[in-house]
């Protein structure tokens, strides 16, 4: 299995902020679907709802995984941002 990257997804999806549990849980299970269908070279870590945004973390080899996944999903993609380091409160202590 090729090498995973962490990646940050922007969506633009009007509305989000406000949908119901019921709402949402339709989104997550769309995107669950979408990977199964593709295997084991991606995964959803979690997801940020932000007014009509969602910031979602995934990891995956590749953009273009990224893309199929939105693509089977129905789920848009405004933005994919690759993330090679991540920093938190600990990293001051090296």
């Amino acid at each position: 299995m090729a090498q995973m990257k962490r990646f940050i997804i922007e969506r633009e999806i009007p509305g989000i902020g406000q949908m119901s549990v019921t709402e949402l849980c339709g989104a997550a299970r769309a995107s669950n679907q979408a990977l199964e269908r593709i295997g084991p070279n991606i995964q959803w870590q979690h997801s940020y709802v932000a007014g009509d945004k969602t910031f979602c973390v995934y990891l995956a080899d590749s953009e273009e995984a990224i893309r199929k996944h939105s693509e089977l999903s129905g789920i848009p993609v405004s933005a994919i941002t690759e993330v090679p380091q991540v920093i938190d409160p600990l990293t001051a202590n090296n």
